[in-house]
């Protein structure tokens, strides 16, 4: 027999123990009392039997009606004190924990990532030896915290582990613990390291995942009145103690956490050493990243292998994450069966990503008028895509009202940008300005289209001055990192000129080349107002009449005298 198992169950289950003692002993003593009743009853004269059995049907029925009565009242008061907490109910959780084998989600069902699984490969291996991390004085690790955009599997790797490692594992949200009541999250969180503390003694061990870790780990702040700070910082502190603070037991408890925040954004008392030990960022997949998935999801449908090429998948769905690659899939197939196709070809998957990347078609027909100026307008945005930066393709123009937008051009990159540099930056303020410049140029005055790309042209001129020393005066320094009043008025007005000086400069490189290449718009314009649309081929085609190609982009290098070489010091 396991004493432990034993010992373990009357500790969790003692007071269900208890009452089960009680009513057996009372239906005990009820049969003794009603025995030696029978027993009174049979000596007893026959004048004072009579009298009882007269008045017998009325005292039943009442003490049918009230027993009926206390018994609703009593049930219930039992049911809500033992099991429901009473009123301490609000600061407990009733998650249950699942049996690591029984998720069902091991390395091998995680696509790429391979540097994430490496990490957590290793996690799994001190989880399970810890015999080996005793004997040479070592500790497991308390936490591990995986960070990285929504979509590339945080959640899906944390299954992964817990099947691997084969412990209980409990699953919460970090939203689970804020409530409006002071001291709730605190006593939730007492609740689950309680729960955990019992498995990892009954199991050798216990896995909590705590997803969106970023709505309980927020750093913490001075109250400014309703007690919502306080109750964060409540639940917070909590949280800190549990995983490293006054305990009686060291258990095997591991927390694994997932967030899409910045790292800065969590209080820095979690993420220091003894309990968030570890980090594992879960980045967006890489080209062969990309293949493996596309092959993994499109294994589940039918598709035309002949024309489907999946490497030509992976090269044109930059930036993707796992999520929207699966979307992609399920998007297509379903496009497939509204065709009443059999299988899945390159067009149903084009029209998957149109669809998640622009929104769907909104029924709007334009007038002549209107529906040349959003011509004229994505015209320019394709124009100075394809001339300026070779380092994104036109995939499509349409004039189609989509989504909240009256017409789009689609420019995905060619290759992934990890750091942008300034002729990146400068090319995107030139594609977003290219529209503002075809309709100044083609009609005469401007739309309120140019808006969003007013937006997008100044916020990203206004980062290159004010926060990464790209501006004209060449000041240097993150001017957003401190309150405006500690800049100096003449110092805001020459970063302020500064910003209009990279637009205008950008505008009159847009102006000179549109001009120069008038033909070319007016064509790719007219094509919209006839077609609508323009996909890739189309959009080739065009420039292709009047010579044009996509040529690959030169990385500009200052020539070698104004380059600074860090020579070593002479050794004379």
């Amino acid at each position: 027999m396991n004493w432990r198992k034993v010992k373990f169950y009357l500790n969790l289950h003692w007071i269900k123990l208890i009452l089960l003692i009680i009513i057996v002993a009372t239906i005990i003593t009820t049969i003794l009392i009603i025995s030696s009743g029978l027993r009174a009853w049979k000596e007893s004269e026959s004048y004072l039997r009579q009298t009882q059995l007269a008045s017998m049907p009325l005292q039943m029925f009442m003490w049918m009606v009230m027993g009926l009565i206390q018994g609703v009242i009593t049930t219930w008061l039992f049911y809500w004190l033992i099991y429901k907490k009473g009123a301490s109910s609000f600061s407990h959780t009733n998650k249950k924990s699942i049996a690591g084998e029984k998720i069902g989600i091991t390395w091998n069902d995680v696509i790429g990532m391979d540097e994430a699984k490496q990490e957590a490969f290793e996690v799994v291996n001190l989880i399970k030896d810890r015999a080996a991390l005793h004997q040479i004085g070592g500790k497991i690790l308390k936490g591990l915290l995986m960070l990285g955009p929504p979509g590339c599997g945080k959640t899906y790797l944390a299954k992964a582990i817990a099947t691997e490692a084969k412990l209980p594992f409990i699953a919460m949200s970090g939203s689970e613990f804020v409530e409006m009541f002071v001291g709730v999250g605190a006593g939730r969180i007492r609740s689950l390291f309680k729960r955990a503390h019992h498995l990892a003694e009954l199991e050798g061990g216990c896995l909590i995942f705590i997803d969106e870790l970023d709505a309980l780990g927020a750093a913490r702040g001075q109250e400014r009145g309703g007690g919502g700070q306080t109750e964060h910082n409540q639940t917070l502190n909590q949280l800190l103690v549990e995983m490293d603070g006054l305990k009686e037991k060291d258990l095997n408890i591991v927390i694994i956490g997932a967030t899409n925040a910045p790292e800065n954004f969590l209080d820095p008392a979690l993420l220091r050493p003894g309990r968030f030990d570890r980090k594992i960022y879960v980045d967006k997949p890489n080209l062969e990243d990309r293949q493996r998935l596309f092959e993994y999801y499109l294994r589940n449908v039918k598709y035309d292998a002949s024309i489907v090429k999946i490497d030509r998948l992976a090269r044109i769905c930059v930036g993707h994450s796992p999520a929207d690659i699966a979307n992609i899939v399920r998007e297509a197939a379903l496009i497939a069966v509204r065709n009443k196709k059999q299988v899945i070809t390159n067009k149903e998957i084009d029209d998957a990503r149109e669809r998640i990347a622009l929104g769907i078609k909104r029924r709007f027909k334009y007038g002549a008028e209107e529906k040349l100026q959003t011509a004229y307008h994505e015209a320019g945005h394709a124009l100075i895509t394809y001339l300026l930066v070779p380092k994104k393709d036109v995939f499509k123009v349409t004039i189609t009202p989509r989504g909240h937008t009256g017409g789009a051009t689609w420019v995905p990159e060619r290759e992934e940008i990890l750091i942008e540099n300034k002729n990146q930056l400068l090319d995107e303020i030139k594609i977003s300005l290219g529209s503002y410049a075809a309709e100044k140029l083609k009609l005469g005055f401007t739309t309120a289209g140019v808006g969003m790309d007013f937006n997008s042209a100044f916020s990203t001129a206004h980062k290159m001055v004010w926060r990464l020393g790209m501006g004209k005066s060449e000041f240097i320094g993150d001017f957003r990192a401190v309150d405006n009043k500690y800049i100096s008025e003449e110092t805001k007005a020459r970063l302020d000129n500064d910003v209009q000086e990279i637009l205008q400069t950008c505008l009159k490189e847009i102006e000179d080349v549109l001009r120069k290449h008038d033909a070319l718009l007016e064509r790719v314009a007219r094509a919209l107002v006839e077609k609508e649309e323009l996909n890739y081929d189309e959009i080739e085609a065009i420039f292709k009449e009047f010579g044009k190609s996509r040529t690959q982009h030169e990385v500009k290098i200052a020539p070698p005298e104004t380059l600074i070489i860090n020579n070593p010091p002479s050794s004379s």
